[in-house]
């Protein structure tokens, strides 16, 4: 297969690419909320992980066919600072790991569904 200049081979599938989501605390504390009655607390981005998994297996997410295709979520957080050293957001950020070879239609269906999720909490 040869790749295009856009990083796809020539069948249309995207070579390796890592595709990334910016979260806020909140959002996702609200949409556990909304799912089991919980109000958590996110203290790093294992806690983040963890609330993000049971997103996924909550609302049936996993069921989908697409979703096989996912490896993985890798979560790392930051600090944004909105006024001052003290006043922060802590923000996580969601590294989606695919299978080889998954069209860009299937990862960026897969993200819009879970950011869909997030946002209506």
């Amino acid at each position: 297969m040869e790749l295009d200049y856009d990083g796809r081979f020539s069948d249309g599938k995207w070579l390796g690419i890592e595709m990334k989501i910016k979260v806020e605390t909140e959002k996702i504390v609200k949409t556990v909320k909304k799912l089991e009655g919980v109000e958590i607390v996110l203290e790093n981005a294992s806690d983040a992980k963890e609330a993000i998994n049971l997103i996924i297996k909550k609302a049936g997410l996993m069921e989908r066919d697409d979703y096989e295709k996912l490896k993985d979520i890798k979560v790392t957080s930051f600090q944004k600072y909105e006024t001052s050293a003290v006043d922060y957001k802590l923000i996580f950020l969601l590294e989606f790991i695919f299978e080889d070879e998954v069209p860009a239609e299937t990862k960026i269906s897969i993200i819009k569904e879970l950011q869909e999720l997030l946002s209506k909490a």
